[in-house]
């Protein structure tokens, strides 16, 4: 079947970059929150989960998403930062099908992050990006 709107693929480079802005200002929001309203919950997170100091594991946990979050909007090392956000949305994935109750979004979130970080994990940063593609 033709594609309905084939003038629209010259412009496939700037969905990368939306995807990239979209999920980099989300994992800035979350990483925020992990160092304001979000972070009492956090912690007892990471004191069930064995993960100790608790305290460390958030601050350490919120600033990968805050920093990661910045390098994607500006397509700086955009597969490595999406890997990254690929593995700890995937085991957040994980938490919420074993642990519902322990994370305070749901499993369609978690898995549209990891659906769109694996996305740009594949296909790179796209147009208007510090990285170039080879």
């Amino acid at each position: 079947m033709l594609n309905p709107f084939p003038e629209l693929l010259a412009y496939g480079l700037f969905a990368p970059l939306i995807l990239r802005a979209v999920l980099g200002f989300i994992f800035i929001n979350l990483g925020y929150l992990k160092f304001g309203k979000e972070r009492r919950s956090w912690i007892n997170f990471f004191s069930i989960t064995l993960l100790k100091p608790a305290n460390f594991w958030v601050s350490f946990l919120g600033l990968i998403q805050i920093v990661g979050g910045l390098m994607l909007i500006a397509g700086f090392y955009t597969q490595i930062a999406a890997l990254i956000f690929s593995v700890t949305t995937l085991i957040e994935l994980y938490v919420e099908v074993r642990e519902p109750i322990l994370l305070s979004r749901n499993f369609v979130f978690y898995l549209l992050l990891f659906a769109i970080s694996l996305s740009l994990l594949l296909s790179g940063a796209g147009f208007l990006a510090i990285d170039l593609p080879l």
